[in-house]
């Protein structure tokens, strides 16, 4: 079985990656976790319905007590209001300084439930069990949390690390084909800045990662979170380094605020914001049109993506209160080549705009790659 490490402070943590990992999962944590320990589930209907019996199963034989805390499904509920509402129903059910929070479901209930275990109660125990593409190969690694606000994504979190990572690609099996396909941009953008032989993959075994070989998807899974350690374990803060997971998210969470949260699934947000950051770094000359290509066709062959229908100067805006915008100015990840990206703070507006008018041409058909 995969074991990656996340050498963080206080201490590291591991991501176990396995088919099957669910329904054993209770004794893993039983050898982590105190025994006095009380564990709250957070999930949302679909993940509860699907896969809460067998998990809950594997933590009452290991001899905990699980309780389950739903919460609504989608990006709109990643806000405050939801971390409060959860926060609520914690007290009511008595939890305390050694209670332990699982997230258990995709990003957004990693984002809302690792938001939720660092402020409750100044800070609990948390555990991260992903069950979607994205949560698995991104959102649950890292230690980042957050919610949304209406002016932006993410704006409001945390860096707090779980205590292990628990990932099984079975779960998998029974995501909707959109959702699937959104998550597998995320493991696409680790081959993009940093792992050849991971975007090769994509190339040359697409149809079986799209018909969720489990192999294949154990394989491309322990890829993607052995790349993302390597990065927040040199730079656990975002600090330097670690700005290149940012690639496609730019522009990304800019799209998706723009449509309120509610057009794009947050891996689509993604794809589209490669394609945008490829075109730019072809623009401004950092990478030549064969990697272009490359990069832009990978992207599309994992499916059909939402049409864009932006202003590109709102998503200029919006640009604004991005993060990683520093006193006026947008920091972009741009690909230089397969394998290798590089910040850029030096991108005229001008370009940017092209690129998003670019990403409506494609999403109606009619894209073509300009120098």
């Amino acid at each position: 079985m995969p074991q990656v490490t996340i050498h963080v402070a206080p201490g590291p943590y591991q991501a176990w990656i396995e088919n099957g990992l669910l329904a054993r999962s209770g004794s893993v944590l039983a050898d982590l976790l105190p025994q006095a320990s009380r564990i709250f589930l957070v999930t949302v209907p679909p993940v509860r319905k699907r896969w809460g019996a067998k998990f809950v199963r594997s933590l009452r034989a290991a001899g905990f007590a699980p309780q389950v805390l739903s919460m609504p499904d989608g990006e709109p509920s990643k806000r405050l209001s939801t971390v409060e509402r959860l926060a609520e129903k914690l007290v009511g059910l008595g939890a305390d300084r050694k209670a332990v929070i699982v997230g258990f479901g995709g990003g957004v209930v990693g984002d809302v439930s690792g938001l939720l275990a660092s402020l409750y109660m100044r800070g609990v125990e948390l555990v991260q069990v992903p069950t979607t593409v994205l949560a698995q190969v991104d959102a649950s690694i890292g230690g980042k949390t957050g919610v949304n606000l209406v002016a932006g994504k993410n704006l409001v979190g945390t860096f707090y690390h779980p205590r292990v990572v628990l990932i099984d690609p079975a779960t998998l099996k029974t995501l909707p084909d959109r959702e699937f396909r959104a998550g597998l941009y995320e493991a696409l953008k680790c081959g993009v800045i940093g792992n050849v032989e991971l975007f090769l993959r994509f190339e040359q075994n697409r149809t079986r990662i799209l018909k969720r070989d489990p192999a294949e998807l154990e394989w491309l899974i322990a890829q993607s979170v052995k790349l993302k350690a390597e990065v927040v374990s040199a730079d656990e803060h975002e600090g330097g380094l670690r700005r290149v997971l940012n690639l496609g998210h730019t522009i990304g969470h800019a799209l998706e605020a723009e449509t309120g949260y509610r057009r794009l699934l947050h891996g689509e947000a993604v794809g589209w914001g490669m394609i945008a950051a490829t075109n730019i770094a072809l623009r401004v000359g950092r990478t030549d049109s064969v990697t272009a290509g490359r990069i832009a066709d990978a992207v599309l062959s994992l499916g059909r993506l939402p049409e864009v229908n932006v202003s590109s100067r709102k998503i200029l805006a919006r640009l604004q209160s991005d993060k990683k915008t520093q006193n006026g100015v947008v920091h972009f990840i741009l690909p230089r080549e397969i394998g290798k990206v590089e910040v850029a703070s030096d991108v005229p507006e001008s370009v940017v705009v092209e690129s998003v008018d670019e990403l409506r041409r494609l999403s109606r058909g009619g894209w073509v790659w300009k120098k």
